[in-house]
C-alpha cells in the first residue's frame, strides 16, 4: 500500500514523510522533545494544506457521510482487497505437477507433429498423382479432339459440296474439357448461323455424318454400316452424300448402306435386295 499514489489537489505527501523521518532522528531527549514539538506543529500545518482530489471517486462513495456507513464501506473494500491478494497468491503458487504435464504435452506434440508430417507427405503425393492424371487425361482428350475438330470443317464442306459451309467443335470447359460437353455448330451453305436445334432434319443429318466421318478419320475402321441415313434428305442432299460416300469407299473404307430410296442405292457399286415373298 505504500506504493499507492493518492491524487492530490494541493500539498505533497513527500513533505509529511520527511517530517516523520526527522522526528525519529533527535540526538537528545530534551532536544528531541523540543524538536518534536516544533516538527509536530509544522507537520500539522503541512497536513492541513493537503487537499485530496476526490473527482475520480465513485459517486456512491462520495455520498457516504455516516460514520457507520464509512466503516462498513472500508470493511468491504478491505475484504475485496484481501480476496484479490488471496487470488494472486493462488495464481502464483507453484504447480508441482506442471513439469510432468508439460512432458506429456510435449510427447503428444511430437506424436501429432509426426502424424502431421506423414499426412502432409501423403497429401503431396496424392496431389502429384492427381496432377499427373489430370495432365495425361487432358493430353489424351486433345489427341482425339484436335484432329477431329480440324477435320470436321473439311468433311462438312465435302458433304455439302460448298466451300461456304462451316462446321466447328468447341469444348464448353476450356481448362478441363473432359469434364463437360463439346458444342457442335454448323452453318449450312447460303444460310446464316443457327443453333443446331434450329436446323432442318436434312441439315442435321449432314452435320451428323460430318461428325461421324471426322471421328472415323482419327481412328479409321475398315467398313461402315449406315442405316437409312437418307430418311430426312431431299434428292439434292442424297446426291451429295452418296457422292461423298462413293469417293471415300474407293480408297479409305468399305461402306454398307441400308436405304429405301432409289436415288441413293442407284449410286452403289453392288446392290443386295431384301423383300418378302
Amino acid at each position: 500500500l505504500s506504493n499507492i499514489s493518492l491524487p492530490l489537489t494541493k500539498g505533497s505527501l513527500a513533505e509529511v514523510e520527511a517530517d516523520e523521518d526527522d522526528s525519529q532522528d533527535s540526538s537528545t531527549p530534551a532536544v528531541g522533545r523540543q524538536s518534536s514539538s516544533m516538527l509536530s506543529q509544522e507537520q500539522f500545518d503541512r497536513e492541513a494544506r493537503i487537499v485530496i482530489n476526490y473527482s475520480k471517486l465513485n459517486e456512491d462513495l462520495k455520498e457516504i457521510e455516516d460514520d457507520e456507513d464509512i466503516k462498513k464501506t472500508v470493511e468491504k473494500i478491505n475484504k475485496e482487497v484481501q480476496e484479490a491478494i488471496n487470488a494472486i497468491s493462488r495464481v502464483n503458487a507453484p504447480n508441482m505437477k506442471a513439469n510432468e504435464r508439460m512432458e506429456i504435452v510435449k510427447e503428444r506434440e511430437a506424436e501429432t507433429t509426426e502424424e502431421f508430417e506423414l499426412a502432409r507427405k501423403k497429401a503431396r503425393r496424392a496431389r502429384q498423382n492427381f496432377e499427373r492424371a489430370k495432365t495425361e487425361r487432358y493430353r489424351k482428350f486433345q489427341e482425339c479432339f484436335e484432329p477431329v475438330s480440324m477435320k470436321i470443317d473439311e468433311i462438312y464442306k465435302q458433304l455439302s459440296r460448298n466451300e461456304s459451309a462451316q462446321a466447328f467443335l468447341g469444348p464448353e470447359n476450356m481448362e478441363e474439357p473432359y469434364l463437360e460437353g463439346v458444342s457442335y455448330n454448323c452453318v449450312a451453305p447460303g444460310k446464316r448461323f443457327r443453333p443446331m436445334d434450329n436446323l432442318s432434319g436434312g441439315e442435321k443429318t449432314v452435320a451428323a455424318l460430318a461428325l461421324l466421318f471426322a471421328i472415323h478419320s482419327r481412328n479409321p475402321s475398315p467398313f461402315f454400316v449406315l442405316d437409312e441415313i437418307d430418311a430426312a434428305l431431299d434428292n439434292t442432299n442424297i446426291s451429295k452424300v452418296a457422292a461423298f460416300i462413293r469417293e471415300q469407299s474407293e480408297s479409305n473404307m468399305q461402306v454398307i448402306v441400308i436405304s429405301l430410296k432409289e436415288e441413293f442405292y442407284n449410286r452403289s457399286e453392288a446392290l443386295v435386295g431384301i423383300y418378302p415373298e
